[in-house]
C-alpha cells in the first residue's frame, strides 16, 4: 500500500543543512500496523507527513498504491488527503466554537456527503471514541483528551485505507490510550486499512505487528514485537 524508498529529507537554515530523513526505506501493507518509535528528531513525524503527501521527498520516492506523491499536483494531494488519507496530529486543531460532531463531519462534508448524514456517521465515529454524549459541545467545553478524540474520529469518519497517527494517545489517560490503540489495531486486522503510528508508549508498540526504530533520520531495525490478533 505504501512504500517509501531511499527517501531523503533535508531542513536548511542559515547555519547548517538537517537531514530529517537519510535514505528510508519501508513498506507498509493493507491490514498491518506498523509502528515507528525513536527520540525527538528522529524524523518520525516528518516520515508522517511526506506519507501524507504534505511534504515532498528531496530524494528518493514515496507511492500509495503505485502511485508517486511526488508526481501528483496540490489539488491531487488534497484530495488524496482527504479521501484515502486518515491525519492524526499531535494537537487536535478543532474549530474554534464548533460543535464536536460538526468537527468531526468535516471530511465527509468536503468530500461531498449531505450534511444530514455526514452527522450521523460522525455521531457513530464519536460513539467509537468514547465522545457521544459530548457531541454538542464546543473546544472551549472539553478537555486536551476530549478535544483529541474528537479530532482521531475526524480523522477516521471517512474510513480511509491509510491511517497515519503522530502519538495519537500523548493527551490520553492510560485507559482511553488503550481504547484507541486497540481501534486503530481493528482497523488494520479488520478493516484492512494501513496503520503507521507513531509513539512513545511501549505499550501501545506492543500492539503493532510491527516496530521501527529511527534514529537521526535512519532506521536502526526491524523487530517484530507485536501479534496480529
Amino acid at each position: 500500500m505504501l512504500e517509501l524508498r531511499h527517501v531523503v529529507k533535508r531542513y536548511a537554515s542559515a547555519y547548517e543543512e538537517v537531514r530529517a530523513l537519510d535514505g528510508i526505506s519501508l513498506e507498509l501493507s493493507a491490514g498491518e500496523m506498523l509502528a515507528l518509535q525513536g527520540p525527538s528528531g528522529s524524523g518520525k513525524t516528518t516520515l508522517l507527513l511526506l506519507a501524507a503527501a504534505v511534504l515532498r521527498a528531496d530524494k528518493g520516492s514515496v507511492r500509495f498504491e503505485g502511485a508517486d506523491l511526488a508526481e501528483i499536483g496540490e489539488p491531487e494531494a488534497a484530495q488524496y488527503r482527504l479521501s484515502e488519507v486518515g491525519l492524526i496530529s499531535q494537537n487536535a486543531h478543532l474549530m474554534p466554537h464548533v460543535p464536536a460532531v460538526e468537527s468531526a463531519a468535516t471530511k465527509l462534508v468536503l468530500g461531498g456527503v449531505r450534511l444530514g448524514a455526514a452527522r450521523e456517521r460522525a455521531l457513530a465515529w464519536l460513539e467509537r471514541v468514547g465522545m457521544a454524549e459530548r457531541a454538542q459541545r464546543t473546544p472551549e467545553q472539553l478537555s486536551g483528551g476530549e478535544r483529541q478524540r474528537v479530532a482521531i474520529a475526524r480523522a477516521l469518519v471517512s474510513e480511509p485505507k491509510l491511517v497515519l497517527a503522530d502519538e495519537p494517545t500523548a493527551n490520553l489517560d492510560s485507559a482511553r490510550s488503550r481504547e484507541i490503540i486497540a481501534l486503530l489495531a481493528e482497523l488494520a486486522h479488520e478493516g484492512r486499512a494501513g496503520v503507521l503510528l507513531v509513539t512513545h508508549d511501549d505499550t501501545a508498540a506492543a500492539a503493532a505487528d510491527r516496530v521501527l526504530h529511527l534514529r537521526d533520520g535512519r532506521i536502526e531495525d526491524d523487530v517484530v514485537e507485536g501479534v496480529r490478533r
